[in-house]
C-alpha cells in the first residue's frame, strides 16, 4: 500500500517501525561513531521517545512524512568511484571544494583552501551549542547517527573568498540509503565568507543534514543553497544560525530537486545591530512537496531580519512556507519582515502558507504578508498582440518572477550558478 493510501494508525505504524530501525542502527554502530557519546545517547533517548514527526506535529502540520515512513533505509558504503557523472553536473566554479559522497568527505574529489581552516567531522568531532535535538525529531537523528561533515573556521578579519560544500549521492548499490551530515561554520570577529552549498544524486535516498552557523561580530556569510536532488530522494535539512552584533547572514536557499524536502532555519540574532536575511525560491512540478520553515529570533536591540519566499508550482506539486518572527521584550528598535510569494501554473497545485509575528516590544517595525495566484491573463493578452506565441510568453513571465526571487544575491559566483540551474529546471518542465 502507498503511503497516501494508508490509514493515519499504518502512517503512525509505519513511521515507529523506521524510528526503531534508525534506532537499531545506532545500538550497532554507537562503539564507533566519533564525537561525544553522552550527547548521542541523549539524543537516541529523544528520538526513542517522539520518534519521525508526524501531522500531530504542529511543525509539520503540512508536510507528511509518510511516503518516508514506508522507506526500508541502509547503511552507506564508502564509495570509491563511480562519481564521474555527479561530478560532471557540479557547477564549474573556480574555488576550492569540499565534496562529499553518500554523507562522506572524500579528499581525494576536494581542494581543501588556504584561506580558512577546514577539517572533517569524523576527524575533528563538535556537536556544538545551537542545535537541540530534544525538540527536533530530525537533529535528533542527526546528533544520533552523524559520522562526518564540514568543519569550516574563518580567523578574525580573513576575506576568505568563496566556497564549495557539495553533497553527492551515488546509488553505488542500488538500494536507499540514508546520511546524516553534520557541519559546522565558524566565523570570527570581522571575517567574510561565501559558501555554495550543493546537494544532488541519484536514486533513492534521505539526506537529513544539520549545520550549525556561528557568525561573529562584524563579520558576514554569504549562503547560497542548491538543492538539485534526485527525484526519488528526501532532503530534509535543519540549520541553526547565530549572529553576533553587526554580523550579517546573508542565506538564500532554491529548491528544486527531490521528492519531498524541508529547508528548516533556526536563526537569532543576539548582538545589537545583527543582520539576517533568509531569502529563497522554490521551483516544484511534478508531485513534489517542498516546505521553507523559519523562526527568526530577535533578542537584541536594533537588528533586521529580511525574509522573501517566491514559489513557482506546476502539476500536482505543493509548497510550504512557516516563518515565525519571535522579538524579546529587550529587543526594541527590530525590523523584520516576511513575504511569500506563490505562482500556481496548474489548477492542481498548492501552496500553505503560516506566517506568524510574536511581539514583546513595544518600539519595532515588523510585517509579514503572502500573495498566490495564476499568471496574469492581461500581460499574456499583451505579449501574445505583440506577436509573441502564448507558450513564450509564460515562460517570459515566469521567467521574470523568478528574475526577481534571485535579485538579493550580489556574489556573482552564486547567482550565475543559481540562473543555471533555474534555467535547466525549466528546460525539464518544457520538456
Amino acid at each position: 500500500m502507498s503511503g497516501r493510501g494508508m490509514s493515519a494508525a499504518a502512517q503512525r505504524e509505519a513511521r515507529a517501525s523506521l524510528a526503531q530501525s534508525f534506532l537499531a542502527r545506532f545500538e550497532g554502530l554507537k562503539a564507533r561513531l566519533p564525537g561525544d557519546a553522552r550527547a548521542r545517547e541523549a539524543a537516541a533517548l529523544a528520538f526513542g521517545e517522539r520518534g519521525l514527526p508526524g501531522p500531530r506535529d504542529e511543525a509539520w502540520k503540512y508536510t507528511n512524512l509518510r511516503a518516508l515512513a514506508g522507506m526500508a533505509f541502509h547503511e552507506p558504503f564508502t564509495v570509491v568511484a563511480g562519481c564521474n557523472g555527479l561530478l560532471d553536473r557540479l557547477p564549474a566554479i573556480a574555488a576550492p571544494r569540499l565534496v562529499f559522497v553518500d554523507g562522506r568527505l572524500r579528499q581525494d574529489l576536494s581542494r581543501l583552501p588556504g584561506t580558512m581552516r577546514v577539517s572533517g567531522f569524523a576527524q575533528t568531532p563538535d556537536f556544538g551549542t545551537l542545535v537541540h535535538p530534544e525538540r527536533e525529531p530530525l537533529a535528533a537523528l542527526n546528533t544520533m547517527l552523524a559520522q562526518d561533515g564540514a568543519m569550516i573556521s574563518v580567523a578574525e578579519g580573513v576575506d576568505a573568498g568563496t566556497l564549495v560544500l557539495a553533497s553527492l549521492a551515488a546509488d553505488v548499490h542500488g538500494r536507499p540509503v540514508a546520511f546524516h551530515p553534520r557541519h559546522r561554520v565558524r566565523l570570527a570577529r570581522g571575517a567574510r565568507l561565501t559558501l555554495i552549498e550543493i546537494s544532488l544524486g541519484e536514486g533513492v535516498y534521505l539526506h537529513n543534514p544539520v549545520s550549525e552557523v556561528l557568525v561573529g561580530q562584524g563579520a558576514v556569510l554569504t549562503h547560497v543553497r542548491l538543492q538539485d536532488e534526485a527525484p526519488g530522494a528526501f532532503h530534509l535539512a535543519t540549520l541553526y544560525a547565530d549572529i553576533a552584533a553587526r554580523g550579517t547572514y546573508d542565506g538564500f536557499a532554491l529548491n528544486i530537486g527531490a521528492r519531498i524536502a524541508r529547508t528548516e532555519i533556526h536563526a537569532r540574532l543576539g548582538g545589537e545591530n545583527a543582520v539576517a536575511h533568509l531569502n529563497g525560491a522554490q521551483l516544484l512540478g511534478g508531485t513534489q512537496h517542498a516546505d521553507f520553515t523559519s523562526v527568526v529570533s530577535h533578542e537584541a536591540p536594533s537588528c533586521t531580519s529580511r525574509q522573501t519566499i517566491k514559489n513557482v508550482l506546476s502539476g500536482k506539486s505543493r509548497g510550504v512556507f512557516q516563518g515565525r518572527i519571535e522579538v524579546a521584550r529587550g529587543a526594541q528598535k527590530t525590523d523584520g519582515y516576511q513575504m511569500n510569494q506563490a505562482l500556481l501554473l496548474s489548477a492542481d497545485a498548492e501552496i500553505d502558507s503560516k506566517p506568524e509575528l510574536e511581539i514583546y516590544a513595544d518600539d519595532v517595525k515588523c510585517s509579514h504578508g503572502a500573495t498566490v495566484g495564476a499568471l496574469d491573463a492581461d500581460q499574456i493578452f499583451y505579449l501574445r498582440s505583440r506577436g509573441v506565441p502564448e507558450p513564450e510568453a509564460r515562460a517570459l513571465l515566469v521567467r521574470a518572477f523568478l528574475a526577481e526571487a534571485l535579485d538579493p544575491i550580489a556574489d556573482e559566483t552564486a547567482r550565475t550558478c543559481l540562473d543555471e540551474a533555474v534555467e535547466r529546471w525549466w528546460e525539464r518542465q518544457a520538456a
